[in-house]
């Protein structure tokens, strides 16, 4: 790695550190509902005008139940508004109504919290759409999120209780205090930068040359024409002119990170000039990513009376987060070994000069672009400042192996952290295998119960990837959309569904997956992967909070120090990654060897 890597990956790290400390204090505030009486009235009015009593306890079936209903009725209406949306206002290019199986996709991408775009946005989506459904949905998502994290969490802090807290106050609580503030900051913020926020029409402009290109076709419904082979049918064109979309941007673009949710504005996300348009503007964007799971990690100390506890799992996200940047920039650094630059004998050993550009933007360049890519595939973001597709076969592994590790390196905002507590009951459970001692975890004994619910948690998401890739490559369907047969096509369509699985919502973006196939197999994956998960994530926080918290011995393991954070990196690895290795080799691992080897 060169300085300016490390010395980028050095500020960011002091930066979140610094920002995420506080804000941790505040979160803790909020799951304890330690509020100032005015918020904690307006909470109660808001609770009278919905229907609920906002100091009012739910078991854990019932808050699963409210969550799953609240979730399902935010599926419909992002499908019904995508559906009508040429009748509706605020839509100044004139869109098209959605296909049914794309308004399927992205419904259920944006309800949890996926984010996976299978369209162009700024040619497909009007500007009520993009705010009423998606931005909302952005909010909504990420509040689900931290309120399952939240529910965990006093599951393990409480004495012996059966509620886990009401759903409807704590969506109501985080989408209020937390996510609202910190967004309208930050979209100012982006404002200042030059992120574009109106509600003008589109602007043609004459550029300073003819430019020629090839046009995707399209059918009257505005969905691209595919062949026989899956891939857009293209005619040349010519001119002049372009056509510049406008649009409410940065207010999308802060809930976009802050909610780890990714899904971009334009086509382009966060490689597009009008929502990331410089260096800093980008900064911003990868603090936004990991602000709020890092926070909730203090918040987790502070909730269960140990602040070392949140240090540990902290520490634990940051030493594979570092490993992952330390893994990504050498390869992109090095570039592709085939190409040779001009002057220079081709029979000569040569690499790629400057590192792999391809598919970078020249404003962030290889160091920014590989901590991006790190960034938002340890959390559940998906959006992308550089083409992944166009990463070295090592570098592109490193996603993929971000998202498969279930993404709890920092992870989704709630998600990452409830994902990554799963993993500690886990590995206290092997380390009382280890001892002939029955584990505890924070005072609560880790029963049959616990540990099947925890493998429940652990297996959805492997099973839903693994079997919907199978499914893929078997099928004429899933092969169709494929833009690059092999080793990297393979990759191409494992990285979909683990994605879709892991609710992150990149793409390696060489795949064709806007086809009724890909909209419905990703769209079922999206959902078992995000609530397949959640449910036994909530009956093991009904289940702990039943518990009595049990006094520390000398016989108890530590949970908060270098022992254990090693113990809990290990088990992660090692329960989490295992069962892609096999798809690995596949994919990444033997095109890197055929890359190396010439062929």
């Amino acid at each position: 790695m060169t300085a300016s890597a490390v010395g980028l990956l050095a500020l960011f790290l002091i930066l979140l550190l610094a920002l995420s400390w506080p804000l941790g204090r505040f979160v803790a505030a909020l799951c304890g509902g330690r509020l100032p009486g005015w918020m904690l009235r307006v909470e109660s009015g808001i609770g009278r005008l919905a229907g609920f009593r906002s100091d009012e306890g739910m078991g854990w079936k019932r808050y699963t139940l409210a969550l799953l209903a609240f979730n399902a009725l935010g599926v419909l209406a992002v499908y019904l508004l995508q559906r009508f949306q040429a009748e509706l206002p605020l839509n100044p290019a004139a869109m098209a109504d959605v296909s049914p199986d794309s308004s399927f996709n992205t419904a259920i991408s944006f309800v949890t919290n996926t984010n996976w775009q299978g369209y162009s946005g700024e040619s497909t989506m009007s500007y009520l759409t993009q705010m009423l459904g998606l931005s909302v949905q952005n909010f909504l998502s990420a509040a689900t999120g931290i309120a399952v994290v939240f529910a965990l969490i006093r599951g393990l802090a409480a004495r012996s209780a059966e509620a886990v807290g009401n759903f409807w106050t704590d969506v109501t609580r985080i989408t209020l205090w937390l996510l609202l503030p910190l967004s309208l900051i930050l979209a100012l913020v982006f404002v200042s930068e030059g992120v574009i926020q109106n509600f003008d029409a589109y602007k043609d402009v004459t550029t300073l040359e003819s430019q020629t290109w090839q046009q995707p076709q399209v059918d009257d419904k505005g969905q691209p024409i595919l062949d026989d082979k899956g891939q857009p049918v293209t005619k040349e064109a010519s001119g002049q002119t372009q056509t510049l979309p406008m649009g409410p941007v940065a207010s999308q673009e802060s809930i976009k990170m802050l909610g780890t949710n990714g899904g971009g504005f334009f086509n382009a996300n966060s490689a597009h000039p009008y929502e990331n348009p410089s260096a800093l503007s980008n900064l911003w964007q990868m603090l936004a990513i990991f602000l709020i799971p890092a926070a909730l990690c203090f918040a987790f100390g502070r909730e269960v009376g140990d602040g070392r506890q949140g240090w540990a799992v902290l520490a634990a996200m940051t030493v594979m987060f570092v490993v992952a940047v330390l893994c990504i920039l050498p390869p992109e650094q090095a570039g592709n070994p085939l190409f040779t630059p001009l002057g220079v004998d081709q029979t000569a050993s040569a690499v790629q000069a400057g590192g792999n550009m391809e598919g970078k933007e020249v404003r962030f360049g290889i160091n920014a672009s590989g901590l991006f890519a790190v960034i938002t595939t340890a959390a559940s973001c998906g959006a992308v400042n550089a083409m992944h597709d166009s990463l070295t076969p090592l570098g592109g592994m490193v996603p993929l192996v971000m998202m498969q590790l279930g993404e709890v390196v920092f992870g989704g905002v709630g998600t990452g952290l409830y994902g990554m507590l799963v993993f500690a009951v886990l590995a206290v459970f092997i380390a009382g295998l280890m001892i002939g001692r029955t584990p505890e975890y924070l005072g609560k004994k880790i029963e049959a119960r616990e540990m099947k619910l925890v493998s429940v948690a652990i297996l959805v998401t492997p099973i839903v990837v693994l079997a919907g890739t199978a499914v893929a490559v078997l099928l004429d369907a899933g092969k169709a959309g494929v833009a690059n047969p092999g080793a990297h096509g393979f990759s191409e369509i494992l990285y979909a569904f683990t994605s879709a699985g892991n609710n992150n919502g990149s793409a390696f973006a060489g795949l064709s997956a806007n086809t009724p196939f890909y909209n419905v197999a990703l769209g079922l994956v999206m959902w078992l992967g995000r609530f397949g998960v959640i449910v036994p994530v909530m009956a093991l926080a009904g289940s702990l909070a039943a518990k009595k918290r049990l006094p520390v011995t000398g016989g108890t393991l530590p949970t908060h120090g270098p022992l254990f954070v090693v113990l809990l990196i290990g088990t992660v690895l090692l329960v989490g990654l295992l069962n892609y290795v096999p798809a690995l080799a596949l994919g990444p691992m033997v095109e890197h060897l055929m890359l190396w080897s010439g062929k």
